[in-house]
C-alpha cells in the first residue's frame, strides 16, 4: 500500500520490523539535510530512504536485493553515500546519544568510556590491502574498535584489518572519540589494550586508560565491572546481519554501517522511554 506523505511524495506503508515508527521518525526527521533548494523537488520520501537503509543493516540483503516497495537501490544508495560525505551518521549520533543520556538522567557529554575491540571474518568482497589475519582469534577478516559511553552509547568507531594490534588500531578510535566528547577523560579497557597504548592515551590526549583484569580464578563467563557496557553493545551490533560479516570494500563503509546500526538501536531506545533492549548491569558510582 502507498500513501502520500507530508510533503506529496508517494511514499510506503512500513511493513517491515526495521521500518522506523511515526515516534522514531520523529526523532530522525530533522536530523537530517535540508533538501537541496533551487533543483528538482524529491521524488523519494526520506522516511522510505533510511528505512531501506535501514533494512540492509539489519536483515544483510544486498543493494540490489532491496524488496521492490523501497525506492530503487541506486537512490538508496546514493543517498547513503552522499550523508556519509555530509558526515550526516555523525551528527545524528551526537543528538540521539544526549537525547538518551539526558533521558537516563545523566549530562548530555559523558565524562567517561569505555574501549573494546571484536574481529569479525571479510567476505569475498572485501579486498586483501584492508584485511588480515587475528592470531589471537583465528579470524580473517577485519577488526572493528568502538569506544563507548558507560550506558553503551556508541562514540566512534574504527575499522581496520584484522591484524591489528588492539594497542595501535585502537588509537583512532580513541582519538575519534577525543574529538566527539572533549570531557571523556577517562577510559576502560581490557589487558589487551594495557602498555604502549595507556602511555600514548596520557601523553598525546591527556586521557587515563584504566586497564580492567579479569580476576586470577575466574573459570568461565563472568560479568567484568565496567566492560559488560561495551561488550553488550558489540553483541547488538552483531545482531544486525550486515555487522555478523564483514561485506564491504572499504573500511569507512563499514563504519557507516555501524553508526546505522547504533542509530536504530538509540531510536528504539528514545521510543521505548529510555529502556534498553535488555536489563542493564551494575551502574558505576563514580564516573558517568
Amino acid at each position: 500500500m502507498w500513501w502520500f506523505g507530508q510533503v506529496g511524495r508517494v511514499s510506503r506503508q512500513p511493513r517491515y520490523p526495521s521500518d522506523l515508527t511515526d515516534e522514531q521518525w520523529a526523532l530522525v526527521e530533522p536530523l537530517l539535510p535540508p533538501a537541496g533548494a533551487g533543483g528538482r523537488p524529491e521524488k523519494r520520501a526520506r522516511r522510505d530512504v533510511v528505512d531501506a537503509v535501514l533494512y540492509v543493516v539489519r536483515t544483510g540483503c544486498a543493494w540490489r536485493q532491496l524488496p521492490a516497495d523501497f525506492p530503487p537501490w541506486q537512490t538508496v544508495y546514493w543517498y547513503f553515500v552522499r550523508w556519509e560525505k555530509q558526515r550526516v551518521t555523525l551528527r545524528m549520533l551526537d543528538a540521539l546519544r544526549q537525547q538518551v543520556r539526558r533521558l537516563d538522567g545523566r549530562d548530555a557529554e559523558p565524562t567517561a568510556g569505555i574501549i573494546d575491540s571484536q574481529s569479525v571474518k571479510a567476505a569475498d568482497t572485501v579486498g586483501r590491502a584492508t584485511r588480515g589475519y587475528d592470531a589471537g582469534k583465528k579470524v580473517n577478516g577485519r577488526k572493528r574498535f568502538i569506544v563507548t559511553d558507560t550506558l553503551g552509547l556508541l562514540l566512534s568507531v574504527t575499522v581496520c584489518a584484522a591484524g591489528v594490534q588492539d594497542r595501535d588500531g585502537a588509537k583512532s578510535a580513541l582519538l575519534g572519540a577525543y574529538l566527539t566528547a572533549p570531557r571523556c577523560r577517562f577510559i576502560f579497557a581490557d589487558a589487551g589494550f594495557a602498555g604502549r597504548f595507556v602511555l600514548w592515551a596520557h601523553d598525546v590526549l591527556r586521557t587515563t586508560v584504566s586497564i580492567v583484569r579479569k580476576p586470577a580464578d575466574q573459570k568461565g563467563f563472568a560479568v567484568l565491572p565496567r566492560r559488560w557496557a561495551v561488550e553488550r553493545t558489540l553483541g547488538w551490533l552483531t545482531a544486525h546481519r550486515r555487522l555478523a560479516r564483514d561485506y564491504e570494500r572499504h573500511p569507512a563503509t563499514s563504519e557507516a554501517m555501524i553508526r546505522w546500526a547504533a542509530i536504530g538501536l538509540m531510536t528504539r531506545r528514545l521510543a521505548r522511554g529510555g529502556r534498553p533492549a535488555t536489563r542493564q548491569g551494575p551502574r558505576p558510582l563514580e564516573h558517568e
